[in-house]
């Protein structure tokens, strides 16, 4: 299984989706080595027939080669939608680093490209929201080929993102009640984020409006667990700068770990309590790891959901 170093060698493709068509390939054979051997994995481009319905649509061809009857699967005929969203706040970009395209917003594209890829290899149709301090994109949900190449186009345009995107905040409660005003009835949203939201509160009462709503939520946490969680930086004085505000301050963070650690935690149960009371799947997905973090909670919600 790769991960987001490692994903950086294709870089020179410049193609979204045959990286995610490889950290996929890769996510699924790494499965029928693992002890998750058996998981239901497999990608049906059709159904079998059910005795009594029309002929219309049977695969005559395949019947030919199986000598079973398979309906062929068309859009109207997706099992779920689905509804990805990204936080692009400034904060996303971090760890910024001119030479390095390692961050939680290209952890996060790269994330929601291989989703995108696994939806619709199990004929879920699937959108595309994008969001800061207002919605900057926010696509419908289809199954087509030419929609998905749009998604991993608009996703590609997120890797170039530089210091010139600096100073944008994050609305996630706003973004979540757009989505959930505008998406069909019983829809899965998967949100990557990192959760450095100002009103905790208001997006806790966002994601109680898509659960109003009988929507799925996956809540992917993303972070550098390192440096934003523990504080791993040297023994001296650091600038740190709020790369969504500007804000900046000198610390030594040996001076501070401890306690920041302590509030750190329980904020992160605080969410993980309201995430359990909401019926919220809660996932930390660190930058560090490989993308299995992604893609094995997300299987195992599409397989709850059916």
């Amino acid at each position: 299984m790769k991960s987001l170093q490692e994903v950086f060698s294709f870089e020179q493709f410049d193609n979204i989706e045959w990286v995610s068509h490889q950290v996929v390939e890769g996510f699924i054979t790494g499965m029928h080595r693992s002890p998750y051997h058996g998981f239901s994995v497999e990608f049906a481009e059709h159904r079998l027939y059910n005795t009594g319905e029309s002929t219309k649509h049977i695969d005559w061809k395949l019947y030919a080669r199986t000598d079973k009857l398979f309906v062929k699967r068309y859009e109207e005929e997706t099992n779920l939608r689905c509804m990805v969203m990204v936080d692009v706040s400034s904060s996303m970009l971090f760890p910024f680093n001119e030479k390095s395209k390692t961050s939680k917003l290209s952890f996060s594209v790269y994330s929601a490209a291989a989703l995108i890829y696994l939806l619709r290899k199990q004929r879920d149709a699937v959108g595309l929201t994008l969001f800061s301090d207002e919605i900057e994109l926010k696509t419908q949900v289809k199954l087509s080929e030419s929609h998905a190449k749009m998604l991993y186009a608009e996703l590609n345009k997120c890797l170039a993102r530089n210091k010139d995107y600096f100073n944008k905040t994050t609305n996630v409660a706003q973004a979540l009640h757009n989505v959930a005003d505008g998406i069909h009835k019983r829809s899965l949203v998967i949100l990557f984020t990192d959760m450095f939201s100002n009103d905790i509160d208001s997006m806790f009462e966002a994601i109680e409006h898509l659960r109003y709503n009988n929507h799925d939520i996956v809540l992917f946490h993303v972070t550098d667990k390192n440096l934003e969680q523990q504080l791993e930086y040297n023994n001296r004085p650091v600038k740190f700068v709020d790369m969504e505000t500007g804000i900046h301050m000198k610390l030594n963070p040996n001076e501070f770990r401890e306690e920041y650690k302590k509030r750190y935690a329980a904020f992160l149960d605080n969410v993980k309590s309201r995430c359990l009371q909401y019926r919220v799947d809660f996932t930390e997905a660190d930058i560090n790891n490989d993308f299995r973090e992604v893609l094995m909670p997300f299987l195992v919600k599409r397989q709850g959901l059916y």
